[in-house]
């Protein structure tokens, strides 16, 4: 095992939603955490801008600034710097001289990425490149000791027929942010056989949690009922996703960190258990009785999803969810009523 406290970890990409939470919970455990991000994608700077017409902006930058603020407050230093500048970056992790790179920057919406292609390949692989690029140098003198990289579930593409995936199923992914994704990981795989750098790559699916505000499925559920609006479901209800509170996800990474069985491993970190777009929305009616459902076709793109074994994870390092779909979105459900208050 591995100790955190005292661990020096720069999150590129950290002032995100994954990338926020898990800088408060490294701090909780004593590492000496330092976060590298832009805060132009989805985040401060898109929300602020005047061209920026999105439903609930406001609530959007209420819950960036809160973000902000719980960083501040833990004393969790921000370089704000867009990772794409190679030598700034450099500069920045020259300062930190960090043990752990963990790379989170990229654009996290599949919807988003179909769209802009130019943009999701810039934000995604070109600031990979140029974190791996300092991980690698042995100018820094020392080289860093772990790489970790988030990828995601989107990588498989369509799950197989039994809605069911191990780390070993052949990923085909389907669309821009799946191609990226997985892009990515051969990325990070080619660094370690060509430059020896130990790497983690994580995939994690369907995420929600507090002070998200990428309107994934749950967000918008929730958002809708709370305004007294029509949910809409893609589909017909039946699809099933391994749905991952923000909490099990943290818990996941603290394995990685802190086991050196993870070295060089792919590992699902989800919940290890897909549910129904309708087990979501029937939760939602126990808050929201009134909240009424239309159905509308699937976009092409989306994949057929299931299951995500995390039966590796569980073995290698220990990883124990802890979040089912009715505990989870049911304490998501009532932060989100007290923070719209």
């Amino acid at each position: 095992m591995i100790p955190l406290k005292g661990r020096k970890i720069a999150i590129v990409g950290g002032a995100g939603f994954i990338g926020h939470n898990l800088s408060l919970e490294l701090k909780r455990q004593g590492a000496d955490v330092e976060i590298v991000d832009g805060l132009e994608v989805n985040n401060l700077m898109t929300f602020m801008s005047a061209d920026c017409i999105v439903k609930n902006k406001d609530i959007y930058l209420r819950m960036i600034n809160e973000r902000l603020a719980m960083l501040r407050d833990n004393g969790i230093p921000l370089h704000v710097q867009d990772a794409r500048e190679y030598h700034q970056l450099n500069k920045i992790l020259s300062k930190i001289q960090p043990q752990v790179i963990i790379l989170l920057a990229a654009v996290a919406h599949a919807d988003r990425s179909n769209k802009d292609p130019h943009s999701t390949f810039d934000h995604s692989l070109r600031t990979l490149e140029n974190a791996l690029d300092y991980a690698r140098s042995s100018e820094k003198g020392t080289q860093v000791e772990h790489f970790v990289y988030f990828s995601s579930s989107m990588a498989y593409g369509n799950f197989p027929k039994d809605g069911f995936v191990t780390e070993e199923t052949p990923c085909d992914p389907l669309g821009i942010y799946g191609a990226l994704k997985f892009a990515g990981e051969k990325i990070v795989t080619s660094y370690n056989q060509a430059f020896n750098i130990p790497y983690t790559i994580v995939r994690p699916s369907a995420l929600y949690g507090e002070r998200c505000v990428s309107r994934r499925v749950g967000q918008i559920f929730i958002e809708n009922a709370l305004q007294g609006l029509e949910v809409t479901v893609n589909g017909d209800g039946s699809d099933r996703v391994d749905f991952t509170y923000i909490d099990d996800l943290m818990s996941g990474v603290v394995c990685v960190l802190t086991n050196e069985n993870s070295r060089n491993q792919v590992f699902n970190l989800t919940y290890g258990d897909s549910r129904s777009i309708s087990d979501m929305g029937n939760l939602l009616k126990e808050s929201f009785p009134d909240v009424k459902v239309k159905y509308v076709p699937k976009d092409r793109l989306t994949p057929s999803r299931g299951t995500l074994s995390v039966d590796k994870a569980r073995k290698m390092i220990g990883y124990n969810p802890q979040w089912p779909l009715e505990k989870g979105f049911r304490k998501y459900i009532e932060w989100y009523k007290g923070f719209w208050k």
